[in-house]
């Protein structure tokens, strides 16, 4: 299993960039990595130290990870977003593209993963780049 992984300080900045770091990558999995940093600042706060992973498993699938240092921020899947609300719709996402997801806690951090369909040739993603999303600190 060949992972791709990433540790940066999670800020609205940093979004974009993981997401261009990882444009070889379909749609869904861009679109997971980036709705679960998004939970890492909104519910954890900007600027909290996260790690990114992309691993396409033995099985085929793709498993999207995000591991932060607060083991008691948990993901909870509500479905309260009304139509015209901008926020409180990125666990629905997930939960409707991925194949399964869940919560693993460790003492002092957790990791929110899940898993997708397919997965893309490694070869082609560039990681080359990361320094730049350390660059905001």
């Amino acid at each position: 299993m060949t992972t791709w992984e990433l540790s940066l300080l999670a800020t609205p900045e940093a979004v974009p960039e993981v997401r261009r770091l990882l444009h070889r990558y379909d749609h869904d999995v861009r679109l997971c990595v980036t709705e679960l940093l998004t939970n890492v600042i909104d519910h954890v706060g900007e600027g909290t130290p996260a790690t990114v992973r992309v691993a396409v498993l033995p099985t085929g699938r793709t498993r999207v990870e995000v591991t932060d240092p607060d083991p008691r921020a948990l993901p909870l899947l509500t479905g309260r977003a009304g139509a015209t609300d901008e926020s409180g719709r990125g666990l629905a996402l997930l939960d409707a593209l991925a194949l399964r997801w869940g919560v693993e806690q460790c003492g002092d951090r957790k990791t929110v993963w899940c898993e997708l369909s397919g997965g893309p040739p490694l070869d082609d993603v560039r990681a080359s780049a990361a320094p730049a999303v350390r660059s905001g600190r």
